[in-house]
């Protein structure tokens, strides 16, 4: 936290403002992970339907991606934030007033939109306040509202639900959200920062993600996303489905906390060791993660997964954000983290529907096993892919070089790129 205490007072009460507006923000995401597959099945909904219900949400996230990305640099960072905290104030309303498999589909397609647009112009304004030399160290402590939202949100729903039901939980997920827009309104966003015109500053999102040091980490999102789609959508019906006493909001919080003790640690260090080292770990962690919950049949099996899961998740996030930071210029830094995410939009989009059909077939846990072999081929194209060739792809995943793609590194004609 020493980085903190060399910023200027104006610095420190936009980053302060950001962090509480984001942790209200998962807070208010987060409380419908354990609750809402609940809800869609309370209402009669089959394990297809459930999937397709939850997944839709990235679909919504994948159709703004490419327009918030754009916004975020031609327009700035807060209006996308604005628009990203608008919807997640009013898009719980859509559950709590229908109860058609449809309609709830519409409903969560626009709340999809929330994510891309607060993701997207949080990650681009941190990125451009935060200092180069201690990137890794700002965005991980930044990124630890995700972690605690995603702590709180769980417990939270599960309780509510439990206690009064769904109804308030809805009530008290529309406010969390409206309180960040309240937050975010008080920012000061700077202008995006304009480099030398290069022909790299025009590229349209095809070109950038035709580019190796865009494509490859978006792949791997994708094929992650996979599998966080079916934890997020199926954990809590599979610990229904079996004997254990363990609750799914048990499970999201427990993930959180291992989320945040991991991204106090990584993003510091990632500025001394390189970001591929923690992604190849993060990676893993979710290979472990979901071979665990393949084998459960307890509550502390359980747990570990979700240990597994949360410094996989916490660890993944934070680190690709900052080496996609490290590869871009800031005039086209949100279109790269919209590409780059929605990979994972795509992957969760997929998951939920195919894993959901898979689970119809051959029950949640065997559903868990097809995930870890997914994310496995994840490690595999990082190991072997991540840079200009293969040995120096293993040596930047293993920590043993530096990202030959990142700006300070790359020494490419421009019509190579």
């Amino acid at each position: 936290m020493k980085a903190f205490n060399t910023f200027d007072a104006q610095l420190r009460r936009n980053l302060l403002i950001l962090f509480t507006a984001g942790l209200l923000f998962w807070s208010s995401l987060s409380s419908l992970l354990p609750t809402l597959p609940l809800y869609i099945n309370d209402i009669g909904a089959s394990k297809q339907e459930i999937g397709i219900v939850m997944g839709s949400f990235a679909i919504g996230l994948l159709l703004s991606r490419p327009m918030v990305g754009r916004l975020a640099d031609e327009r700035g960072r807060k209006i996308v934030l604005l628009l990203g905290t608008l919807v997640a104030a009013i898009a719980p309303f859509g559950y709590f007033a229908t109860r058609s498999i449809g309609l709830l589909i519409l409903v969560r397609i626009f709340h999809g939109i929330s994510i891309a647009a607060f993701g997207t112009g949080y990650s681009a304004l941190v990125t451009d306040l935060a200092p180069a030399k201690t990137r890794g160290e700002i965005i991980g402590y930044m990124s630890l509202a995700t972690p605690i939202g995603l702590a709180i949100g769980p417990a939270l729903g599960g309780y509510l639900v439990a206690t009064s039901g769904y109804g308030i939980l809805f009530l008290l997920s529309a406010e969390l959200g409206f309180v960040a827009l309240l937050g975010i309104v008080q920012v000061t966003s700077p202008p995006v920062q304009r480099q030398e015109q290069t022909q790299k500053e025009d590229r349209k999102f095809w070109q950038i993600f035709a580019s190796p040091q865009v494509r490859v980490p978006t792949i791997v999102m994708l094929l992650v996303g996979l599998s966080l789609g079916a934890v997020h959508t199926f954990v809590a019906l599979f610990l229904k489905s079996t004997d254990v006493d363990f609750n799914g909001g048990l499970f999201f919080t427990a993930a959180a906390f291992s989320s945040f003790n991991i991204r106090i640690f990584v993003g510091k260090a990632s500025d001394r060791f390189g970001r591929g080292l923690f992604i190849t770990f993060s990676i893993f962690c979710y290979v472990l993660a979901l071979i665990l919950l393949w084998q459960a049949n307890s509550a502390i099996v359980f747990l570990l997964a979700a240990i597994a899961e949360g410094a996989g998740s916490g660890t993944l996030f934070s680190m690709m954000i900052t080496m996609m930071a490290d590869r871009s210029l800031p005039q086209e830094r949100g279109k790269i983290f919209a590409i780059c995410v929605a990979g994972l939009d795509l992957g969760v989009a997929i998951a939920a529907p195919l894993l959901g059909i898979i689970a119809e077939q051959v029950g949640y846990r065997d559903m868990f096993g097809y995930g870890a072999v997914i994310t496995f081929l994840a490690l595999i194209l990082f190991l072997t892919r991540s840079s200009k060739n293969l040995s120096n792809s293993l040596r930047f995943a293993l920590g043993l070089a530096s990202d030959a793609y990142a700006l300070k590194n790359l020494k490419v004609r421009s019509d190579e790129i």
